[in-house]
């Protein structure tokens, strides 16, 4: 009977969703897929007394139930499958997540778990328990260390906010991947209000890169997260110092590949009519050198707009995301982002 409920399950998903049933088709060696996803508030239906989760309960203000947090699941999966269709993504950023719970439910309760995805997460102190995190296929990424890089601001520390969580790893068995996840301080009160807020935590990453780059100026480095700013803002432009030009390739230097879409009309968060690129993709030099064994271009940044993620924007032009929560009225929708992804090209000579 469990079994058939879960054939069932799957079925049912990949009609609803419209996505291409899942085969054992082998993994690209050539290249593969990292995605990072803002999800939005995905947060379980359980009461956790040490963080301010109340908003998402059964009798909270959204009433959020089970129904919905798997619904919300589902939807997850959806947009994870139909980045990569016969070949989901190999590494997974996530933001917006409650608790390593709703991450086992995401790989282990949907039809997800035929992946194998594992799961790299650690706490944070953010006052309403909201977490970064990452989810890998074990045969593309493997991991060799991980750990939270807590931020702790000088004048205000009991101002509490989401560590960034770095992870080394081996990717395809070929070269050694650093990889940060980030979830950056809120726009909350306004961006010039909360601007430094931003500006210290790209310190904190920019030490970080730069005493990865003083051991080894060869290395790969992927920098992906919802930075709460824009490419040009001076927490990304300056103080992380991320290019938004290519015109010369330096090891030492980080590289905005999010950049690029900048006047295009197009990007993975739209506030007040305006689309703009708040999850970003951003690389070492070393990973625009096509000669290396892991290498990325300029071309190989996306975002994932695929129709069903989105609906009209009444009052404005267009499409926007379709967010779970349209104000309290629920409406089953993804997220108020849209996903991110960058390939990652293979030399395997």
């Amino acid at each position: 009977m469990k079994f058939f409920i879960l054939y069932v399950f799957i079925i049912n998903s990949l009609i609803i969703t419209g996505v291409k049933a899942q085969s054992n088709e082998p993994s690209n060696k050539n290249a593969y897929k990292i995605m990072f996803y803002n999800t939005e508030n995905l947060f379980d239906t359980v009461n956790d007394s040490l963080v301010n989760d109340e908003e998402f309960l059964p009798e909270g203000e959204r009433f959020w139930n089970k129904n919905k947090y798997y619904s919300k699941l589902k939807n997850i999966y959806k947009v994870i499958v139909s980045i990569g269709e016969w070949n989901p993504p190999a590494i997974i950023g996530l933001c917006e997540i409650e608790n390593r719970k709703v991450l086992t439910d995401l790989v282990n309760n949907t039809p997800l778990v035929k992946f194998e995805y594992k799961i790299i997460h650690k706490n944070s102190p953010d006052r309403r328990g909201i977490d970064v995190g990452m989810l890998y296929r074990p045969e593309l990424f493997s991991p060799i260390m991980h750990r939270a890089i807590p931020i702790n601001y000088p004048d205000q520390p009991d101002n509490k906010t989401r560590d960034i969580l770095y992870v080394k790893g081996l990717a395809n068995n070929l070269d050694t991947l650093h990889i940060f996840v980030n979830h950056w301080p809120s726009r909350w009160g306004g961006q010039l209000e909360s601007e430094d807020r931003r500006i210290f935590v790209a310190s904190v990453l920019r030490l970080q890169v730069d005493s990865i780059l003083n051991i080894s100026d060869s290395a790969k480095i992927v920098i992906m997260g919802d930075f709460n700013d824009y490419p040009e803002n001076t927490s990304l432009s300056l103080t992380l110092n991320a290019k938004s030009s290519f015109d010369e390739i330096n090891n030492k230097n980080l590289y905005n590949l999010s950049a690029i879409f900048k006047n295009q009309n197009v990007g993975s968060h739209k506030y007040q009519g305006v689309w703009g690129v708040l999850d970003q993709m951003i690389v070492s030099g070393a990973l625009l050198n096509p000669n290396n064994k892991l290498y990325t271009t300029q071309n190989d940044i996306y975002i994932h707009n695929s129709d069903f993620l989105l609906e009209p924007d009444e009052g404005n032009f267009g499409f926007r995301p379709k967010r779970t929560f349209s104000g309290y009225s629920y409406i089953g929708g993804f997220s108020d982002h849209l996903p991110t992804y960058l390939i990652i090209n293979f030399n395997q000579e």
